[in-house]
């Protein structure tokens, strides 16, 4: 019978226990290109409309962080945000070629979920055969949710990519064990996927499901896996130990998760209950049609083992990645500090596409595959155009935009800004109107006394005296969130005196989420 990486389109007679592994069955490969049309779909959703969604909070820290000096940005990750070091570093070289605007910024995502969908695509094509490889492929680019991440100026489409190349990787090491540099390659992967982000180590508990069913044809495999694996984490181990004292201040948000937030995973994980219910109702009826066609695409059965070609190992091995990394990273939550966020999460989108793809692929016509597909396609198309809403990446959204197109247009030279950092700064009003204004257009900030990149920090500091920190100006716009009737309200009370006492509003334009107001010196 064929290896893991052949997997059988039909039964096969068991091979004798001495016969090793065949080498993989070129059912297509590159020359039929299993991979490209997914990679092509993925990379024109992506790209629709990549720059339309405003930056919201955490891609405007990204931003941030990305356009400090190499030395500064090295200095504030070591106090925080140490897990993402490596994302910042690589978007910082990136930002330096192309530049920081909202699609360079997002360009990155964008292509490794393109990337993904093809490693998709082709661990279908490995494991199930030709047909379930393009069907999962396509069914991954077609995901609501990849577009949504893949138009985020954050780690999570790249974590994605690392996890799918670090699962093909493996598949090739196993597929050819004695070759020492595929070995590499998995270790380098599963490096790469923890310098991207932690959590995604988890999906170690899922390949290791799948070497303990390859393992049955040489046990061996599994000590050089475990060994390819444990030097991987050893290379993310320093980005662990320095992300370990930071978690309490980063995440301490997120809330201890239950039974009912497991329940509500893959309607978060889609972006989309309906298509949710579509791919895991595929993916169940997977384990249905192998068990009826038998075709189980499992390696041959060591003397003595129990192993059947008719069991269901490439089914298991990528049920396990789909659902093991979510029931530990659950178990593991319940602790002091909760790490269950679907978004960290997505990197078993893949898995569960190839697990749909099977399932798709037992649907002999060729047309009624492609109807299916369509079907989807058209299923998904509400959450598509949601995810590319000028609001969509908010929770509470906040027209940055807007605002700095209001002091673009009404500016004079010498104007000076305030904006409010009190209990809402979470909302980063500063950073976000900083950056969709004109590069030439950089008004004093008032009442700033450090900065964030100069604090080697997430926030700056404020002037402790703010009369002190005045200096004349003729006009100084104000930007605050939205609701006060009055926009110096919005300020800490030391701030609004000190304005109140020698400036008088003008004009004041109310817009989402923010409240732009120009203040006049008093004569």
């Amino acid at each position: 019978m064929g290896t893991p990486s052949s997997v059988a389109v039909e039964a096969r007679d068991p091979a004798p226990a001495t016969r090793r592994p065949a080498a993989p069955r070129r059912e297509g490969g590159l020359r039929h290109g299993v991979w490209l049309w997914p990679a092509l779909l993925a990379l024109a959703l992506t790209l629709y409309e990549i720059d339309h969604p405003l930056l919201w909070e955490d891609e405007l820290n990204t931003w941030d962080m990305v356009t400090r000096p190499t030395g500064r940005l090295l200095d504030t990750v070591g106090n925080v945000d140490a897990v993402l070091a490596a994302y910042y570093l690589l978007l910082h070289g990136w930002t330096v070629v192309f530049g920081d605007s909202v699609t360079a910024l997002r360009m990155p995502s964008a292509l490794a979920m393109t990337g993904a969908a093809a490693c998709t695509a082709l661990i279908g094509q490995r494991l199930f055969g030709r047909r379930a490889g393009l069907a999962a492929g396509l069914l991954f680019a077609l995901t609501p949710v990849v577009v949504r991440y893949a138009h985020e100026a954050r780690p999570y489409a790249l974590v994605v990519l690392a996890v799918a190349l670090a699962t093909l990787a493996l598949l090739r090491a196993l597929d050819r064990p004695e070759r020492m540099g595929r070995w590499a390659a998995y270790a380098g992967c599963v490096a790469a996927v923890g310098l991207l982000h932690l959590v995604a180590l988890t999906v170690l508990a899922g390949q290791l499901v799948v070497v303990a069913a390859w393992a049955r044809v040489d046990r061996a495999l599994a000590v050089r896996a475990g060994l390819a694996a444990l030097a991987g984490v050893a290379a993310a181990a320093p980005a662990a130990v320095l992300g370990s004292r930071q978690a309490s201040r980063q995440i301490a948000w997120i809330p201890q998760p239950d039974l009912q937030s497991l329940a509500a995973f893959l309607p978060q994980l889609y972006a989309s209950g309906t298509f949710a219910g579509a791919v895991t109702l595929l993916a169940v009826s997977a384990w249905a049609e192998r068990r009826r066609a038998g075709l189980a695409g499992a390696p041959p059965p060591a003397s003595g083992s129990s192993w059947r070609p008719a069991s269901r190992g490439p089914v298991l091995a990528v049920t396990a990645m789909a659902v093991l990394p979510v029931l530990v990273l659950w178990a593991v939550s319940h602790g002091d500090i909760s790490y269950f966020f679907y978004r960290y999460l997505l990197f078993t989108l893949p898995a569960w596409a190839v697990l749909a793809g099977a399932a798709l692929a037992a649907l002999r016509s060729r047309s009624v595959l492609a109807a299916a597909l369509v079907a989807l396609a058209v299923l998904s198309l509400p959450e598509q155009r949601s995810v590319r809403e000028t609001y969509a990446h908010f929770w509470h959204g906040v027209d940055y935009k807007g605002a700095a197109e209001t002091i673009a247009r009404y500016h004079r030279p010498g104007d000076a800004v305030v904006y409010d950092r009190g209990e809402d700064y979470w909302r980063l009003l500063d950073l976000g109107v900083r950056h969709y204004l004109p590069d030439e257009l950089r008004p004093r900030d008032v009442f700033l006394a450090r900065s964030a990149a100069d604090r080697a920090d997430l926030w700056s500091s404020e002037c402790p005296d703010p009369a002190a920190c005045l200096r004349n100006e003729a006009r100084i716009w104000l930007v605050v969130p939205e609701g006060a009737a009055d926009p110096l309200d919005a300020l800490p009370a030391s701030q609004a005196r000190a304005l109140r006492k020698h400036y008088t509003a003008t004009g004041t334009e109310r817009l989402t989420g923010v409240t732009v107001a120009l203040l006049v010196r008093k004569p």
